[in-house]
C-alpha cells in the first residue's frame, strides 16, 4: 500500500510529465548565493544550447550549494560543476530520469528482477552503490538512461568521458558496470519499456 506522500509524488510526477516540455524551468535558489546564481545561468545556457525537452519530467529545479543532487520531492542540483557543462548536463538528465522511472514503477520492478539475476550481490553505500540494495539496482536503469541521453545530447565520446568520470566519483560500481555491460543493461531496459522518447 502506498503512503500519502508517495501518492502525492506520483501525482506530481504525472502532472509534470504531462506538462508541456517547452515550458521554462522554474529555478529556485536555496541561498541565492553567487555560486547558485552562476549555476542557474549555466543551466539556462545548457537549456538554450541543447534540446532537453525529451528529458524533462519536472519543471521545478532547486539549486542548493549545500545539497547532494536528488530527484525528489523537488529535483535539486548543487553548484559543484560550475564550468563543467557535461557533468552538470548529465546530473540534470540523471535526476530527470528518476522522475521517468518512478512513473513506470511496475516496469522498473520487473527490470530489477532481471538485474538481481545478473548481479546477485551489489554494493550499498558511497562511493560504490546507492543508499540501499534496491536503489543500487534502480540506478542501473537511471544511469543507463543518463548515458543514452548524454550520447544524444553531447555525442558518444563526451558521454563516455562523463560516465568514466562518474565511475571514479560516485555510484562507482553502477557506472563501471554500465560501461562494461551496456548492451545487457540496455536490453533489460528496452524489454520492460523503460526507454525514454
Amino acid at each position: 500500500m502506498r503512503t500519502a506522500p508517495a501518492l502525492a509524488l506520483l501525482a506530481l510526477s504525472a502532472l509534470s510529465a504531462s506538462a508541456r516540455a517547452d515550458d521554462p524551468i522554474n529555478f529556485i535558489l536555496k541561498h541565492d548565493s553567487p555560486a547558485e546564481q552562476q549555476t542557474r545561468t549555466q543551466m539556462q545556457g545548457l537549456l538554450k544550447r541543447y534540446d532537453l525537452s525529451p528529458y524533462i519530467y519536472t519543471h521545478d529545479v532547486v539549486i542548493d550549494q549545500d545539497a547532494i543532487p536528488h530527484s525528489n520531492p523537488v529535483l535539486t542540483l548543487h553548484t559543484r560543476h560550475l564550468k563543467q557543462d557535461d557533468e552538470l548536463l548529465a546530473t540534470f538528465v540523471h535526476e530527470q530520469a528518476h522522475w521517468f522511472v518512478e512513473a513506470h514503477e511496475d516496469a522498473e520492478a520487473k527490470a530489477e528482477q532481471e538485474y538481481r539475476a545478473l548481479y546477485p550481490k551489489v554494493p550499498v553505500g558511497y562511493p560504490e552503490g546507492a543508499q540501499d540494495e534496491q536503489s543500487t539496482y534502480l540506478h542501473l536503469t537511471v544511469c543507463y538512461l543518463e548515458y543514452q541521453g548524454m550520447k544524444k545530447l553531447a555525442g558518444a565520446e563526451r558521454a563516455k568521458a562523463t560516465m568514466e568520470f562518474w565511475a571514479k566519483d560516485h555510484y562507482t560500481w553502477v557506472y563501471r558496470t554500465l560501461l562494461s555491460d551496456e548492451t545487457k543493461i540496455g536490453a533489460i531496459v528496452a524489454r520492460h519499456g523503460l526507454l525514454e522518447n
